[in-house]
């Protein structure tokens, strides 16, 4: 099982639990998080929800493995997990009615950065680091991170990041307003546990009502994963994205040559 789901006391914990791969999203991991992410919006105790993952990163985001063997199959289809699975996890991680916390150890890249700006409140540790990773694989952007980045950052910054593939830190990121909180970094499950289990014991129906408003202001947010799904399947077709894939799993620099 790579995605745990428990409910107690008004809280829904969902687990990443993959930690032998850095909590790498293959199909399985994915499927399992969007079921987990529906069970808990749907039971109908659940006042707030906590996602956090085992081992020492949060999530470096696809599993570049599966994904070769996606593009070695047929290069036209290898992004349509963006449509099949990304979108729809991160559609329903926005869609929850109740207040989100994400505990952030270690790592926390490219898809896993979607995830986590998916949520409301995010606590980091001191060695997080975080980063987009998209374009070191020839690749444009998926899970919302077109869209989340530009709102919490603005375009300059967005685009260092996005472009430029540069790792913030811990500090960084506070600075920035990425993060809400940042903790010791033995500390960062149990910091977060503490603020989603006193959010669940909170006015659920006004935390409801702030979080329909601030919806309301991030009406473009689906627009954007409809674009980023297809930015991605045109950049999943290109020699540099199978070239640069190969090299990162071979631990090699890809040298891309504009096609």
């Amino acid at each position: 099982m790579t995605v745990r789901l428990e409910t107690a006391r008004g809280l829904a914990t969902i687990t990443l639990a993959r930690p032998s791969a850095h909590n790498a999203l293959d199909v399985a991991t994915k499927s399992a998080f969007i079921d987990a992410v529906t069970a808990a919006a749907e039971h109908p105790d659940v006042r707030a929800v906590l996602l956090t993952a085992e081992g020492k990163n949060f999530c470096v985001g696809q599993d570049l493995g599966e994904h070769v063997a996606a593009l070695e199959d047929d290069p036209a289809t290898a992004m349509d997990t963006v449509g099949e699975h990304y979108n729809p996890l991160i559609r329903a991680l926005k869609s929850l009615e109740v207040p989100v916390v994400v505990a952030i150890p270690g790592a926390c890249v490219g898809a896993g950065l979607g995830i986590a700006l998916a949520g409301d409140i995010r606590v980091a540790g001191t060695r997080t680091t975080f980063s987009t990773a998209f374009t070191g694989i020839a690749l444009a952007s998926d899970s919302g991170l077109s869209y989340a980045l530009v709102e919490a950052l603005g375009s300059s910054r967005a685009a260092g990041l996005m472009l430029l593939g540069d790792r913030i830190a811990a500090d960084q990121a506070l600075d920035w307003g990425l993060v809400h909180r940042v903790v010791a970094d033995a500390e960062v499950r149990t910091a977060a546990t503490d603020l989603a289990t006193q959010l669940a014991a909170g006015p659920t129906l006004a935390y409801r009502q702030v979080k329909s408003l601030i919806a309301a202001s991030a009406a473009g947010l689906s627009d954007a994963l409809d674009r980023e799904l297809a930015a991605q399947r045109r950049m999943g077709r290109t020699a540099d994205h199978a070239a640069a894939v190969k090299a990162f799993l071979a631990k090699e620099k890809p040298v891309f040559t504009g096609s």
